[in-house]
């Protein structure tokens, strides 16, 4: 199964490599944003991510939606775990 996590980008890291800095049940981790158009997002956005990768731009209400629901069917803590090396 594939999975998807909403995240909040918190800060652009390096813009010409398009890396964003996501943070996702309070752990921040590097992300690739290339996927998405450029200026489609910025700090304060959500989208969900998937190994390493931001796949789509998604709203707050939805992002939030999403982890009340994975939270519910248990299937957030394994998925939690790719986060928990904290990047500096």
């Amino acid at each position: 199964m594939c999975l998807a996590i909403p995240g909040k980008i918190v800060e652009i890291v390096d813009q010409e490599n398009r890396i964003a800095k996501v943070e996702v049940g309070g752990v921040k981790r590097n992300v690739n944003i290339g996927m998405l158009e450029e200026g489609e997002v910025r700090v304060g956005d959500y989208v969900l991510i998937h190994v390493g990768f931001a796949m789509s731009k998604v709203d707050e209400q939805e992002a939030e939606e999403t982890l009340r629901v994975l939270k519910e069917i248990g299937e957030f803590d394994p998925e939690l775990e790719q986060f928990k090396t904290v990047i500096d």
